[in-house]
C-alpha cells in the first residue's frame, strides 16, 4: 500500500517541476505564448486543459483493452476532441467573455501535444487511477505554469493583475512596459521560466539522486528499447551511454551466434 501511495504522489509531482510539460518537455508552447497576457486567461485555458487531459486518460485507460493499435491516434484525437467539444459549449454558455478572450485556442486543445503525449504513453498502458493522477499532475504543471506567465506579463505590461489595477503602476511612479503583453515579451518571461525550472529540477536531483530516474521511463532500459517521447526527464541525461551499451551487447551476441 505504501509503495502504492509513493507511485501515486511520483506520478502526480512529476509534472510539476521535473517533467512539466511546457516548461521541461516543451509541449503545448504555442497556446502558452499566446494566451498568458492576463493570469485570467491563463486559468481558464490551464482548468480547460486540464479537465479534457483528466477526462481523456479515463476514458482511453478504460477504452485500452478494447481500442485497436492500428487505429489508436484516431480513437485518441476521437476522445479528446468529444471533451474539447463539452468544454468550450459550457465555456460558451456560462463564460462567453472568456471564451471570447481565449478564442480558436480552445478547440486548438484537440490536437495539443500535451494531451495527446499522455494519452500515447500513459493511459493507454496504465489503469485509471493512475491515469488520473497522471493528468491531474500534468494538469496542475501546464495551469500553474500558464498562471504565473499571465501574471507577471499583466503585471509588468499592464500594471493590473486579474484585471484589478495596482496602485504603483501606471500611476506615474511606475510605468508599465508595453512589450510585456506582446510577443516578445511572452518569449523572454518563457525563457526565464525555463532556466528557472531547470534550475530548480537539477536542485532536486542533488537532494534525492534516487528520484533522478522516472519510473515510468525506466523499464526501457529495462526491455531494451529506448524512449524517443521527448527527450527532456532526467533519465535521457544517461540516455545516449545506455543506447551505446545495448548496440555494443547486441553487436557482440550477434557475432558471438556467428
Amino acid at each position: 500500500m505504501a509503495t502504492k501511495k509513493m507511485s501515486l504522489r511520483h506520478e502526480f509531482t512529476k509534472g510539476l517541476v521535473k517533467e512539466n510539460p511546457v516548461l521541461r518537455l516543451m509541449l503545448g508552447v504555442c497556446p502558452t505564448l499566446a494566451v498568458t497576457t492576463t493570469a485570467k486567461n491563463g486559468i481558464g485555458m490551464g482548468l480547460a486543459a486540464t479537465f479534457v487531459l483528466v477526462s481523456s486518460n479515463i476514458v482511453i485507460s478504460l477504452l485500452r483493452p478494447v481500442i485497436p493499435e492500428k487505429v489508436r491516434i484516431p480513437a485518441f484525437i476521437t476522445v479528446i476532441a468529444s471533451f474539447v467539444t463539452i468544454v468550450q459549449m459550457l465555456m460558451q454558455a456560462y463564460l462567453p467573455d472568456l471564451n471570447e478572450s481565449l478564442g480558436i485556442f480552445i478547440p486548438l486543445i484537440t490536437v495539443n501535444c500535451i494531451i495527446l503525449a499522455r494519452a500515447e504513453m500513459f493511459a493507454s498502458k496504465n489503469k485509471v487511477l493512475p491515469s488520473i493522477v497522471d493528468g491531474l499532475g500534468m494538469g496542475a504543471g501546464y495551469s500553474a505554469t500558464l498562471v504565473l506567465m499571465g501574471a507577471i506579463r499583466e503585471i509588468m505590461g499592464n500594471g493590473s493583475i486579474m484585471d484589478f489595477k495596482l496602485p504603483l503602476i501606471g500611476t506615474g511612479t511606475i510605468e508599465p512596459m508595453l512589450i510585456m503583453i506582446l510577443p516578445p515579451g511572452g518569449f523572454f518571461v518563457f525563457g526565464i521560466l525555463i532556466a528557472l525550472a531547470q534550475k530548480l529540477s537539477e536542485h532536486m536531483d542533488k537532494k534525492n539522486p534516487d528520484a533522478a530516474i522516472d519510473d515510468s521511463c525506466a523499464g526501457a532500459i529495462n526491455d531494451k528499447t529506448a524512449c524517443l517521447l521527448c527527450g527532456a526527464c532526467s533519465l535521457h541525461q544517461g540516455m545516449d551511454e545506455a543506447v551505446d551499451e545495448m548496440r555494443e551487447k547486441q553487436d557482440k551476441d550477434g557475432g558471438d551466434r556467428s
